[in-house]
């Protein structure tokens, strides 16, 4: 597959098989990830990687936070659903910026800036990764709503720096058609 069909190809999986990955195929899609571009070269990335029957407990310790966060602050959006299918995939990886902070913790304008061009830098990691698992043959689904449930995740995984995103991978057990898409006109401007 190239790139470009990679690309037309790829679809947000919310449904996977059963079917488990090999060690091998998470180290190629990782492999992908690591070769993101990144500012400065900085490399902003660390990945923990949840298979097996830890997926139990990852699924505990996600719903435990969306609770929590529901009964302080009310609205959830889509993190039960989100909890769903990281509950069926058989692998999930957390994606973490080593050097950024908390996203509630005050940050300087020099801070500020050296964090949002670390996430771009790993935004470009999870997106190579999901081109990667989808030239496998594989579904992903880039989950954002670990942000329900932050502090539990990053306890349980020992991680004590900004957790960027999740994303799950797996055989899909679907294939929705893509979704509409705003033309090129309407997001861009020339000069």
């Amino acid at each position: 597959m190239d790139v470009m069909e990679a690309i037309n190809n790829r679809r947000s999986i919310r449904r996977f098989r059963g079917d488990k990955l090999s060690n091998d195929v998470i180290r190629t899609i990782l492999e992908a990830g690591i070769k993101a571009p990144s500012g400065k070269n900085k490399q902003p990335w660390e990945f923990i990687v949840v298979t097996g029957d830890k997926r139990i407990e990852m699924i505990q310790v996600m719903r435990g936070g969306i609770q929590a966060f529901k009964a302080q602050h009310g609205n959830v959006g889509s993190a039960e659903y989100s909890a769903n299918i990281m509950e069926q995939a058989p692998a999930t990886i957390f994606i973490f910026n080593p050097y950024g902070a908390y996203p509630w913790q005050e940050k300087t304008v020099e801070q500020q800036i050296t964090e949002t061009v670390d996430v771009q830098s790993v935004g470009a990691a999870i997106q190579n990764m999901i081109l990667a698992a989808a030239n496998l043959g594989l579904g992903s689904l880039w989950i954002c709503d670990i942000f329900f449930a932050y502090e539990e995740l990053c306890k349980w995984l020992k991680k004590d720096c900004q957790m960027v995103a999740a994303l799950a991978l797996g055989c899909p057990d679907e294939n929705p058609p893509m979704r509409q898409r705003k033309s090129i006109d309407e997001v861009t401007e020339w000069i």
